[in-house]
């Protein structure tokens, strides 16, 4: 099963985020995201041609998030939308956080085919 097909299970905390090479495992899953310097996050900066597409795939990204109960860092302006994902409970990243990008990476091909 792809990770985009799966679904978050809620993180009750009390157990260790990925290490760094799980995390690159991930990553190689959930293509055009990066994984900062302490593999804490994951990021990912979408291109659009103009600030209403960005603010409609900001929201769109809002929904499947309340949808999965797992929210990302959303910042975005005139023709971009940055989106950075780790769990706050466990002060690092979560197989969630790599179900999420995958899913908000299938959203990006949609806005794009539109």
């Amino acid at each position: 099963m792809s990770l985009a097909q799966k679904s978050c299970i809620p993180c009750q905390g009390g157990i260790p985020p990925l290490n760094r090479d799980k995390a690159q495992a991930y990553l190689a899953q959930t293509p055009g995201w990066t994984l900062d310097d302490d593999a804490a996050r994951i990021s990912r900066t979408f291109k659009f041609k103009n600030f209403r597409q960005a603010q409609a795939f900001v929201n769109t990204v809002g929904d499947a998030a309340e949808k999965e109960g797992h929210h990302p860092d959303i910042t975005f302006g005139w023709g971009y939308a940055t989106v950075v994902f780790f769990t706050h409970k466990i002060k690092g990243l979560h197989e969630n956080d790599f179900i999420m990008a995958a899913k908000v990476n299938e959203l990006y091909e949609q806005a794009e085919s539109a």
